[in-house]
């Protein structure tokens, strides 16, 4: 059963009214648009996935609520059109849930988990059109590299490439636990005791089949654009990679520039509108009751000034 990571801290977070007007960016199975829902009865939800199950299952769920949300199929890179397509400008808050949803780790057919054999899909929307075979298979060794490197932080990046490369020149390479064996043959035996050795390689794969950190980038930026005075983002992380793009680009947001900050008072036309409102990561009875915690992280900016 999937359970939502650091669920109170982020509706906390949210800082809801009853008539506030919320967008869950990352809807999933409903964990935290069910919560959020329960507590806007005048406002309203927009929800985005592109999961169809995923909406199916959250329809039902939040229809034993109320009438006052929308789920919207599309990628939340689009958020900021689908809104605008809706006469909505402004909004009270939006939360972005960056981990992969436990039902489609659960799920053998979608490829996501090393642990489950399965077809190597890894595709979040099922009607996008390239997959983790496809990657696995086109690209090139110097390709394959990088994304291992830049998106796993795989230290056996090479060793894991060149395996890989070797292996699908004999025969195509179909599934998640081949690909797995693969990876755990190509690394040394002292690297497998601590995590499975795949793990890093099937995250950098996920992301580039997805193109999460680029989507991620861009709708971060459209829904800090589009907040209402003291409104929130709420951001939860599960990599270093996610965690980075939204620290640095809070940042931006909420730093004064750097040529006026050892003036003794800063003129009232750059002072920042955003202000850093938390980084909260996950208590300890929640890393012992939830292992998909451990590495979670929730930041959360809020618009102080128009």
């Amino acid at each position: 059963m999937h359970k939502s990571v650091l669920l109170e801290e982020s509706i906390t977070s949210l800082a809801l009214k009853e008539d506030s007007v919320i967008v869950d960016c990352t809807l999933g199975y409903a964990g935290h648009s069910f919560q959020i829902l329960k507590r806007i009865r005048k406002g309203f939800l927009f929800a985005f996935d592109q999961d169809r199950e995923a909406i199916s299952h959250s329809s039902l769920k939040l229809a034993s609520i109320g009438t006052n949300y929308e789920i919207i199929y599309s990628n939340f890179v689009h958020l900021k059109e689908e809104l605008l397509k809706r006469n909505i400008e402004k909004v009270d808050g939006f939360l972005f849930d960056l981990g992969v949803s436990s039902p489609q780790l659960d799920e053998d057919y979608r490829g996501f988990s090393f642990h489950k054999d399965a077809i190597l899909d890894m595709r979040m929307d099922q009607n996008s059109s390239k997959t983790a075979k496809e990657v696995i298979h086109t690209y090139t060794k110097e390709a394959l590299i990088r994304i291992l490197r830049e998106y796993g932080e795989e230290k056996y990046a090479s060793s894991i490439v060149n395996a890989i490369v070797r292996e699908r020149a004999k025969k195509e390479i179909e599934t998640t636990l081949e690909l797995a064996n693969i990876i755990k043959d190509a690394v040394p035996f002292s690297y497998r005791k601590d995590h499975h050795p795949a793990r890093k390689t099937f995250q950098a794969i996920r992301i580039e089949v997805n193109d999460e950190l680029n989507v991620f980038r861009k709708a971060l930026v459209d829904a800090i654009s589009m907040l209402s005075l003291h409104g929130r983002v709420c951001v939860i992380t599960f990599h270093s990679l996610e965690d980075r793009i939204c620290k640095e680009i809070m940042k931006e947001y909420t730093d004064i520039p750097k040529e006026l900050r050892n003036l003794p008072v800063i003129p009232e036309a750059y002072e920042p509108k955003y202000k850093i409102i938390g980084n909260i990561v996950p208590d300890l009875q929640e890393l012992t009751e939830n292992n998909r915690a451990r590495s979670a992280r929730l930041r959360v900016i809020e618009k102080i000034k128009e």
